[in-house]
């Protein structure tokens, strides 16, 4: 089933999902940084990083790429959500726009899939596997 669970924890992961967006339309390390668990893994084989490990790598990472693109936008929106107790998995499908330092445009499409973990009461993202299935 591609959405199961608790209702409250599956709208509460949505946020999480949206919070994630909105941070990296506003370029706000910090708020992103907050959506990553301590000991999170972020993988974007497209560009050959495996295995980013950890948040402060994860923002840092993050934040060197940021300066590689003065414009982005990204939007996002949940194909799956399934709950259980402390531990859910989510399929999401991206698109963005980014401008880059030389003005070229890009506009990647992708599917993130994802484990969220609660903890302290809070959902964060535990591992993100993004995937390109269009553009660059």
């Amino acid at each position: 089933m591609p959405f199961s669970g608790p209702l409250e924890d599956r709208v509460q992961i949505r946020e999480l999902l949206s919070s994630y967006c909105d941070a990296v339309n506003r370029r706000d390390g910090r708020a992103w940084g907050e959506t990553w668990a301590e000991d999170a893994v972020w993988e974007l084989p497209h560009l050959d990083m495996d295995n980013v490990v950890g948040r402060e790598a994860i923002v840092a990472s993050w934040e060197e790429a940021m300066k590689l693109f003065p414009f982005v936008n990204m939007m996002s929106e949940a194909g799956s959500i399934e709950v259980e107790g402390d531990r859910a998995t989510m399929r999401s499908y991206t698109s963005e726009v980014a401008v880059m330092q030389d003005g070229k445009e890009i506009r990647p499409v992708g599917r993130y899939d994802d484990v969220c973990v609660r903890r302290d009461g809070r959902w964060q993202f535990a591992h993100r596997i993004f995937t390109v299935l269009h553009g660059e």
